[in-house]
């Protein structure tokens, strides 16, 4: 009798050992976790509303997932941006506010409890990899890589080690392991900063997709004149959208063809919006607005949210698909989790670019926009050295000089101060470019948001200005490499700091 009871429990337990040893063993279907992070790109594709150009792929994880309207960056700079990404982590919170900082003698340290997320995968058991996610070529796979310079775009402000990442593509894994995967794509880079790059784009394009967009059909911000260097720079910015859709359409067909694709939970988003004299480094839309797409396991499929998020968010989204616990301190949140409570408000910060001394800090609700100058007395269009050697900047300058400008471009862009408080009805004014903090018809918004922007400031510690031992320390990177416009601009810097501006 001992012996049938000694046989029935074992085969009553075996499916549960069995089950333990399959979770031991690392063969559980633990969803891999895929991001693509593009450069300087707004939300330029057809299922965001552009017209002029076609994105396939990107509108398939829309059809296959959820999209996210009101998706904004916290940063709108590269930088800033993906320190804040890849640690669920306002930016000003954490002390990597000020663009390519940390870079000299003076590091930065992420606080007590604050971790990349890769270090969190890699705990949970996960292979980490940061690459373009397309197949490795023969004999170059490679995994337990340390040195940042192997893999993918990184641009963290902060010390951490290369390590969190094993290699820049999953193909290294052992059988069955779950990956977290970064696909970093140039984007809106790939259009370069000169005219001549741009033709060149446009000429790729064309060779790529059988034509190229004209020019002449594309439609400018109304603070942009009809020049034809800007024109033809936004059209070979819409072209560096489609080039991105299509990689992303062969990292799909990559997840599809490896068996991978339904286990993958996949976040497409861009780290800020067109570089522009107006877009990238700005808090107005066409600065911090970008695409936001979740696809995968338990994800809604086709549906469109429109409740604010920011990017941020894509932090807690992925450590919860994975099973991993949320920091109690993250501030991101799990936007997909069922208890969720949409944000009534969203922020924004900007700090120094490059030499280019700044501080700029936002809030908006669904239907508000409220910015705050510290620099009220500086200029939109700062010198900087980075944005001022680009052609539609030098443009824009030389139309200014010879009296060309319309005047609505000439109160935004070329105005020698600003105001030190911004208000927009951004749900309705597209562009942001009629500002209603003088208007008393919005006086309660305007003190409604700019209490709620203080309030915010103090309970994420934001780190504020940079103090100018720092601001030396990272500048020893900017000198001396054939660029006087650099030190010409750090010195105007620290005048303009010594006169209160």
């Amino acid at each position: 009798m001992k012996t049938i009871l000694t046989l029935l429990t074992a085969l009553l337990l075996a499916p549960l050992a069995a089950l333990h040893a399959a979770e031991s063993s690392g063969s559980t279907k633990q969803p891999n976790v895929l991001w693509f992070v593009v450069d300087d790109m707004s939300a330029n594709f057809s299922c965001y509303g552009e017209t002029l150009i076609q994105t396939p792929h990107v509108d398939r994880l829309t059809r296959e997932g959820t999209r996210f309207a009101k998706a904004f960056v916290t940063a709108p700079v590269c930088s800033p941006c993906r320190s804040a990404l890849i640690t669920g982590m306002y930016q000003t919170s954490i002390g990597a506010h000020h663009h390519r900082s940390g870079r000299g003698v003076d590091k930065i340290r992420l606080p007590d409890g604050v971790t990349p997320l890769p270090s969190l995968f890699q705990k949970a058991g996960y292979f980490t990899c940061i690459g373009s996610g397309l197949p490795p070529g023969p004999n170059v796979v490679k995994t337990g890589r340390k040195r940042e310079s192997d893999l993918g775009k990184t641009d963290y402000n902060f010390e951490y080690d290369a390590a969190i990442f094993d290699s820049h593509d999953w193909a290294g894994r052992k059988p069955d392991q779950p990956f977290f995967m970064q696909v970093q794509l140039a984007g809106g880079k790939l259009r370069g900063g000169k005219d001549e790059t741009a033709k060149r784009l446009l000429e790729t394009a064309a060779k790529e997709f059988g034509a190229s967009t004209d020019p002449e059909k594309v439609t400018l911000p109304p603070y942009y004149p009809r020049d034809p260097v800007l024109l033809r720079d936004w059209a070979a910015y819409l072209e560096s959208v489609r080039l991105t859709d299509a990689h992303v359409g062969k990292v799909i067909a990559r997840l599809e063809k490896e068996g991978l694709l339904e286990n993958t939970l996949i976040i497409f988003i861009t780290d800020h919006g067109i570089s522009h004299a107006r877009g990238k480094q700005f808090l107005y839309n066409e600065g911090t607005h970008i695409p936001f797409i979740v696809r995968g396991p338990g994800v809604e499929k086709g549906k469109v949210r429109t409740d604010l998020i920011e990017h941020i968010d894509m932090a807690a989204v992925s450590l919860a698909a994975a099973g991993i616990e949320i920091p109690k301190t993250m501030q991101a949140r799990n936007v997909l989790a069922s208890d969720y409570q949409p944000r009534t408000h969203a922020f924004a910060a900007r700090d120094r670019c490059d030499e280019t001394v700044e501080r700029l800090r936002s809030v908006r609700t669904g239907q508000f926009l409220y910015i705050r100058n510290f620099h009220p007395q500086r200029p939109h269009l700062q010198p900087c050295a980075y944005k001022d050697g680009k052609s539609i900047v030098q443009a824009l300058r030389d139309l200014h000089t010879a009296g060309k400008l319309e005047p609505l471009a000439e109160k935004l862009l070329f105005s020698p101060t600003r105001p030190p408080e911004e208000l927009y009805e951004w749900a309705t004014d597209k562009w942001q470019v009629t500002n209603l903090a003088a208007d008393p018809a919005h006086k309660a918004t305007l003190e409604s948001l700019r209490a709620r922007l203080d309030q915010w400031m103090l309970e994420t510690r934001d780190h504020g200005p940079e103090s100018e031992s720092r601001y030396d320390s990272d500048m020893v990177a900017y000198v001396g490499r054939g660029n006087p416009e650099v030190q010409k601009n750090i010195t105007l810097m620290k005048q303009w700091a010594k006169e209160g501006k």
